[in-house]
């Protein structure tokens, strides 16, 4: 059995421009289900977020869902999921999605991946837990992110070491690949506060 159980996925609510991330979406969710993972997504039926859960399912996997309660409102809520779990607002959700996961996936998504990956890796910088963070690159989606943190070092507001809090894999089998040779460290769940 692989050391981490539970893979929480940030991923866009919307399919994105280019065919290859839905396809891409799809084939992690059926690779989770395969390596006996389960999926924590934001819990939308909609979107890559959508897809992913939907391969997973599909494939036999187990997929838990975690959407605030007001984005159910918009009719957004994946109803075929394995266990949806409403929360009372996005950081409610952001935190329950980290205490379900053993470690994070980062896909193409937009503002909201960006701020859900950029918190956890903030977390970890701040010794808050020390679950693995990978950011699967998709074509090319992972460079942006790349260069921001780059950024942040070249111009004194990071420190060099923030590139190890995670890592940029190459697609989803060098993801997958990843995810079965890490250990999760144990106890960042209760030393969030």
């Amino acid at each position: 059995m692989p050391d981490i159980h539970s893979v929480c996925v940030f991923c866009g609510a919307q399919a994105g421009t280019q065919p290859v991330f839905r396809a891409a979406a799809e084939e992690f969710g059926r690779a989770l289900a395969k390596a006996g993972m389960r999926l924590i997504f934001g819990g939308g039926r909609i979107g890559l977020m959508g897809a992913i859960a939907d391969a997973a399912l599909a494939a036999g996997g187990a997929a838990i869902g975690v959407i605030p309660e007001f984005l159910t409102r918009w009719e957004v809520a994946h109803e075929g999921t394995s266990e949806l779990i409403v929360t009372d607002s996005m950081h409610s959700r952001k935190r329950r999605m980290f205490e379900l996961a053993d470690s994070f996936v980062s896909f193409p998504g937009g503002l909201g991946t960006l701020d859900e990956t950029i918190e956890i890796i903030t977390w970890r910088q701040l010794k808050l837990h020390d679950k693995p963070i990978l950011i699967c690159d998709i074509a090319g989606s992972a460079a942006p992110l790349v260069a921001m943190v780059e950024a942040t070092i070249a111009a004194g507001f990071a420190r060099s070491e923030v590139r190890e809090l995670f890592e940029v894999t190459a697609g989803v089998a060098v993801t997958m690949d990843r995810l079965q040779h890490l250990a999760t460290i144990r106890g960042g769940a209760a030393a969030l506060l």
